[in-house]
């Protein structure tokens, strides 16, 4: 199935089916990539970073990671490359785990962000569902 980012401008309202098609899991984990939370939350991957990087001690290993060049590249070969999703970048992409976004959700306080968030925690508990219910 191919992930693709959603670009919403600020009326546009973004599903939570929308977000849950953008989980992925790596280590084990369901995360969401740096890259398509900046787009859920229509800031720069940058801006968003450099707040992440300001707050670091907030983020711990099972918060955030960053990925290796092989799950990267493995993320890439899932998904297909494309200029929307990241193309090559020097900097490898960071996961977000659901505690994470949780965190980050204190870093970013656009109305946007805000109710993005509310979505992106009810896919995270929508999917968790929907897994121990397959067990």
């Amino acid at each position: 199935m191919e992930k693709k980012i959603i670009k919403k401008d600020k009326s546009t309202l973004i599903s939570v089916h929308d977000v849950e098609k953008l989980i992925v899991t790596i280590r084990g984990i369901q995360v969401l990539i740096d890259r398509d939370l900046a787009s859920l939350y229509q800031v720069e991957v940058k801006q968003m970073n450099r707040q992440v990087k300001r707050n670091i001690e907030r983020f711990p290993e099972d918060f955030m990671f960053q990925l290796t060049k092989e799950e990267y590249n493995s993320l890439k070969c899932q998904n297909g490359t494309s200029n929307e999703r990241g193309g090559d970048h020097r900097a490898l992409p960071y996961a977000f785990t659901q505690q994470g976004i949780g965190m980050l959700s204190g870093l970013l306080r656009s109305q946007v962000a805000i109710d993005t968030n509310i979505k992106i925690m009810r896919a995270f508990v929508g999917m968790q569902r929907y897994i121990a219910a397959s067990l």
